[in-house]
């Protein structure tokens, strides 16, 4: 990664340019067998057509404020990326009450109906598929965004300076979300070319942390397991070895 990145979209962007067709985030689901492996070129694609449905659509700008309310999995990485993108503090499990914006899991829907603003929904199903109908009040993610376009700009530049995040009670400006996923990367020995698995949630820094952050700013990949306590040991062992994994944060 380049030492220039201050924001975690900057990080994806110098990835994009340095190796597009190497895996970056590998998603598992073990409560239902869902395997997703997404490339930089892929993951990248997501989030230029996230950001573009959160500027242009949303009508999100710089400094709103999105209540996250997903798990971890590989969507969730996505709208991450994409309010870095914008510009847009995640709020990650915020008060939609509070929120300019929120996005909600299958799960949260209750709680996100709280939010004045803009509602999206995502079913979380494999291979992003949508509601079978769309809920009440909420935008359908899966069928907004394959529209969008795959590229994406800014309408004003990202301060990175600025607030991006908000978790644990914490609000992390963009410089400060990189410099933290640089160090947790020294710390879990993360380098280029690792692979690092995780089964941590993402409702902490930490989940987050080695969920994306640490293994983008090293130049790695993440393989990111939710419900991972459903694997026995040599299930999990088995999983080490096939996705030559080189580091754990469970």
């Amino acid at each position: 990664m380049n030492a220039s990145d201050r924001t975690p979209a900057d990080l994806l962007r110098s990835a994009l340019a340095a190796d597009p067709a190497r895996p970056l985030v590998t998603f598992y689901d073990d409560a239902t067998g869902e395997r997703v492996e997404l490339s930089v070129a892929t993951f990248a694609n997501w989030v230029a057509k996230t950001a573009n449905l959160l500027q242009g659509d949303l009508a999100a700008e710089p400094g709103d404020r999105l209540a996250l309310l997903l798990p971890a999995h590989w969507q969730s990485a996505v709208w991450l990326l994409a309010c870095s993108s914008v510009g847009v503090v995640a709020e990650v499990q915020g008060d939609p009450a509070s929120a300019d914006l929120v996005v909600s899991g299958p799960d949260t829907l209750d709680r996100a109906r709280a939010c004045r603003g803009e509602r999206v929904a995502l079913a979380l199903r494999p291979l992003g598929g949508r509601f079978p109908q769309a809920p009440e009040g909420f935008a359908d993610y899966a069928v907004e965004v394959p529209g969008q376009g795959d590229r994406f700009a800014p309408y004003a530049p990202v301060d990175p300076a600025a607030p991006a995040l908000s978790v644990d009670g914490a609000v992390l400006t963009g410089d400060q979300l990189v410099a933290r996923a640089r160090e947790d990367a020294a710390e879990l020995g993360l380098g280029p070319g690792s692979r690092l698995l995780t089964g941590r949630t993402y409702d902490t820094w930490e989940g987050l942390s080695a969920g994306l952050l640490a293994p983008l700013a090293a130049g790695g990949s993440v393989v990111l397991c939710r419900h991972l306590d459903r694997l026995d040991a040599s299930e999990l062992a088995k999983r080490v070895e096939s996705e030559r994994i080189t580091a754990t944060a469970v």
